[in-house]
């Protein structure tokens, strides 16, 4: 995580990352924003199916009454030679903080891809 997630190209990768992966499992990761300021999120895994799917709340330490869920399936195409991902972030607070998100999870895509096609030998 910490070689995509945040951004990693920007010496900005998380400094914090707790995973408790199994169902009412927590999670916390803390990284450096642009502006320089640390930003933690932090969330409970609520439903986890390995290799296939993970369902988890996500809220900033900086309004934590803002709970939204993101959900993540993972699916085998080309007869298992490649994975197809759909994500969904909803239940949002406001129509700015879906804008907001997906504004930062943008680059993170865009990392996490990059690091998916690194050889081996360089990840």
């Amino acid at each position: 995580m910490s070689q995509w997630f945040g951004h990693p190209g920007e010496d900005r990768a998380p400094t914090v990352a707790e995973i408790d992966l199994s169902v009412g499992g927590r999670y916390r990761i803390a990284f450096e924003g642009a502006n320089g300021e640390m930003n933690e999120v932090s969330g409970v895994y609520q439903e986890v199916e390995l290799h296939s799917r993970l369902v988890f709340t996500w809220a900033w330490q900086s309004t934590p009454e803002r709970v939204s869920r993101v959900s993540v399936t993972l699916a085998a195409v080309d007869g298992g030679a490649g994975t197809e991902m759909h994500f969904v972030h909803d239940r949002f607070f406001d129509a700015q903080a879906a804008t907001n998100h997906e504004r930062g999870w943008q680059p993170a895509f865009e990392a996490l891809g990059a690091f998916l096609q690194r050889k081996p030998q360089e990840a």
